[in-house]
C-alpha cells in the first residue's frame, strides 16, 4: 500500500512527497491537496496492525491559522490511538471505530477549549476482508465505486467537536477487486459560485468515468476537473481528496 501526499501552491507545481506503509498489500491509497491550505482540512493514515489501516479526512471549521493547534491535537490523537483501538486481531471494528471517534472528539473539544465543528469521514480498511468500517460524522458523502456504479456513504452521526457524548453508527462496506473509495473535502463540492457550484453530482459523474488503475491518478483527476471548473477554487477553500483503490480488472 502506498500513501502519497502532494501539495501544489496555486499556479505553481511542486514535487510530491511520499511515505511507504509496509506490510499491507492489495490496496493503493493516495491523498492530494490542491493549493495553499486556507481552512481546516487534513487527512491522516495510521496502521492498526498488519491487516488494518485507518484513514480519515477531517474538516475543522475556521481558518488555517485559527485552528492550527486543534488540527495538531487531532493529528496526534489519530496517530497515537489508532494502533490501540485497531491493533488487536479479535477486536470488533464497529466498537473500535466508535471509541476512536470519541477519542478524536474529546481531543478537539480540549484543544478548542469549547465547541469547534469538525466534519469527518473515518474508515478502517481490513485487508483480509477487503472491507471498510466507517463513520461519516457530518462529512461530505464518501463515494464507493464498482464498475461504473457509484454509491454514497452518507452521514452516520453528528460532526465531531460539538458534544462530549455524541454517538455514532459504524457500518461496513466492501471494496471489491477493481473497486475504489473516494473521499472529498467540502471545498471540492462548493467550488464555483453560489449561482453554480461544482457539486457532488459532477464529482460522481467524473469519478464514474475514470480508469481505476491508480489512486494517485484518481485523486489528481478529481482535483484537476474542479480546477478547470473554477481556476480560483483553491484560493477560497481547501481542496482535498483521499482515495483507497483495490487494483483489478473491473472499472
Amino acid at each position: 500500500m502506498k500513501f502519497t501526499l502532494k501539495r501544489t501552491p496555486t499556479g505553481v507545481s511542486s514535487t510530491p512527497t511520499s511515505a511507504e506503509l509496509p506490510g499491507l498489500t492489495g490496496a493503493d491509497v493516495a491523498g492530494l491537496v490542491l493549493g495553499k491550505r486556507v481552512g481546516g482540512d487534513f487527512y491522516q493514515v495510521a496502521r492498526g496492525n498488519d491487516q488494518r489501516v485507518v484513514a480519515g479526512l477531517l474538516d475543522i471549521a475556521g481558518s488555517a491559522v485559527e485552528n492550527r493547534g486543534i488540527v495538531e491535537a487531532a493529528r496526534q490523537t489519530f496517530a497515537a490511538t489508532a494502533p490501540d483501538f485497531f491493533g488487536r486481531d479479535d477486536m470488533n471494528e464497529a466498537d473500535a471505530m466508535m471509541e476512536f471517534c470519541h477519542a478524536l472528539n474529546a481531543s478537539i473539544l480540549r484543544a478548542a477549549n469549547g465547541v469547534r465543528h469538525c466534519a469527518a469521514f473515518l474508515g478502517c480498511y481490513n485487508k483480509a476482508l477487503a472491507t471498510v468500517c466507517y463513520v461519516n460524522a457530518g462529512h461530505t458523502p464518501g463515494l464507493l465505486r464498482y464498475n461504473s456504479d457509484v454509491s454514497e456513504l452518507r452521514a452516520t452521526g453528528m460532526p465531531l467537536g460539538l458534544f462530549s457524548k455524541s454517538t455514532y453508527e459504524a457500518p461496513t462496506a466492501a471494496i471489491p477487486v477493481g473497486g475504489c473509495l473516494l473521499l472529498i473535502s467540502r471545498g471540492v463540492v462548493e467550488a464555483g459560485s453560489r449561482k453554480e457550484e461544482y457539486g457532488l453530482q459532477r464529482v460522481k459523474q467524473h469519478f464514474s468515468e475514470l480508469l481505476l488503475t491508480s489512486a494517485q491518478e484518481v485523486a489528481s483527476s478529481i482535483l484537476g476537473a474542479v480546477a478547470q471548473f473554477d481556476p480560483k477554487a483553491a484560493e477560497k477553500n481547501d481542496l482535498t481528496t483521499l482515495v483507497v483503490l483495490r487494483p483489478g480488472t473491473n472499472g
